[in-house]
């Protein structure tokens, strides 16, 4: 999932967003029959896995990963260490972040990168590719294999340790003379078990770049590498958990700054405008001007003080998103049909996850249909009223797509109970009220 560094603008008064209905949702333990060995756990993913929240990856969002919270309670029950690829005390701040600093007039955030105390040791560029960030590399044992921005589609390219800092990172080379693939990376020392939570960025990556900047990943490739992946993991007889993707476009993310809430703020200034105006597919690749619906989704990201500034046209100087001449750029919003695209591709990759999974004999978390829950009727979990709202619902972190502390503890117990249910075991369920949700200032 991709590190958001800029401010987050929204329209005023979206922060604090209406309450969902609470419903009880809890996962309890199965009995204590499990023949599970947990002396080797791993973790595979992507920036979910590694603890990425916030718009980065740091020390405090490392520690609090669910596979750590996962792990912390399998020891309980004679599951072995741990180990994280950790940032260090003096650079914790790791690729740096966003912290909530206050709140405008207006109600909306104060949103401040966090740029001291980084373990950035440089930039390298890939021909053909861009520029790359690096981090200090990290050596020793691993058991969190989690790489921010990994897709499934990656795990076989030998090139991808000289394109993503945060695998890089983990690799004894330095780009760009990397050859060893993800799949070969986590494969290379035997496991007993593990969790896996890749496909995300399958679709995320196309849907944050507004259908504009990446593709959605063809759905029998994505079939054949999630089938090579847990083949591979599980050759030896190994058990595991896999998790469902769910539907991206469901976050905070995506909805958050909304349609209504751009043009009431535009009204407020000139009653007379009735529409604002997107770029959207039309099919294929043809892009056409329309008014924007309630079904389009504004990335969180989208500058909405840009709405009604005038801007170069082939037809002169128009306001911006006000007329179908000067529409909104497509980066900006995620149009319907590129919603009922996502999903169409997320729905096939989860049938081919649970296919798998169940031709195996894994344990699944369905990601798809828990989030869709929390989105519709919000939790209550240890006494704690949650739901999917932006800031204000506790499980979504500053930067709309990643989890707070409290959030990937409430993963971690559903990963803990599809395991539980699968195999028979007793793995205690962590105590969601000893993870925080945003800090406040």
């Amino acid at each position: 999932m991709k590190n958001f560094k800029h401010y987050i603008f929204i329209v005023a008064g979206l922060v604090l967003l209406s309450a969902c209905k609470p419903s009880i949702d809890t996962v309890k333990p199965a009995k204590a029959v499990a023949n599970l060995n947990l002396s080797r756990y791993i973790s595979v993913g992507n920036s979910l896995t590694a603890g990425y929240a916030d718009g980065g990856l740091y020390l405090a969002g490392q520690q609090n990963s669910y596979p750590s919270i996962i792990a912390q309670q399998m020891q309980q029950v004679g599951g072995g260490s741990f180990t994280q690829p950790l940032f260090s005390t003096d650079q914790a701040n790791g690729s740096g972040y966003l912290k909530l600093t206050g709140f405008n007039p207006n109600g909306t955030p104060v949103l401040t990168p966090v740029t001291t105390n980084l373990a950035i040791r440089g930039f390298i560029n890939v021909p053909g590719f861009g520029n790359v960030t690096l981090y200090t590399k990290y050596t020793g044992d691993l058991n969190n294999y989690g790489v921010p921005g990994i897709k499934l589609y990656n795990i076989t390219y030998p090139a991808y340790g000289d394109l993503n800092g945060y695998f890089e990172r983990l690799l004894p080379g330095n780009s760009p003379t990397n050859t060893t693939t993800y799949l070969d990376f986590i494969t290379a020392k035997p496991c007993t078990f593990f969790s896996n939570w890749l496909g995300n960025n399958d679709a995320l990556s196309y849907a944050t770049s507004g259908g504009a900047g990446d593709v959605l990943t063809d759905k029998n490739t994505f079939a054949q590498l999630y089938n090579l992946l847990i083949a591979k993991l599980t050759a030896n007889g190994q058990k595991g958990v896999v998790a469902t993707v769910p539907d991206v476009t469901s976050i905070p993310y995506f909805n958050t700054v909304t349609t209504g809430a751009i043009l009431a703020g535009v009204q407020a200034a000139a009653p007379s405008v009735k529409a604002i105006y997107i770029n959207a597919l039309v099919s294929g690749n043809t892009y056409a001007p329309r008014p924007a619906t309630a079904n389009d989704l504004f990335v969180l990201t989208f500058p909405t003080s840009m709405v009604g500034q005038l801007v170069s046209t082939p037809y002169g100087m128009l306001p911006y998103g006000l007329t179908p001449y000067s529409p909104i750029d497509s980066q900006y919003v995620l149009d319907e049909k590129e919603v009922a695209l996502t999903l169409d591709y997320v729905r096939s990759y989860n049938e081919t996850i649970k296919s798998v999974a169940a031709a195996k004999g894994l344990a699944v978390f369905d990601a798809y249909t828990f989030l869709e829950n929390v989105k519709m009727n919000g939790l209550v979990i240890d006494g704690i009223g949650l739901n999917s709202n932006y800031i204000a619902g506790g499980i979504f972190s500053l930067d709309g797509v990643h989890l707070t502390p409290r959030g990937y503890s409430i993963v971690a117990n559903e990963f803990i109970g599809a395991i539980n249910s699968k195999y028979g075991s007793s793995i205690p369920l962590a105590n969601v009220a000893n993870y925080h949700g945003i800090l406040f200032p």
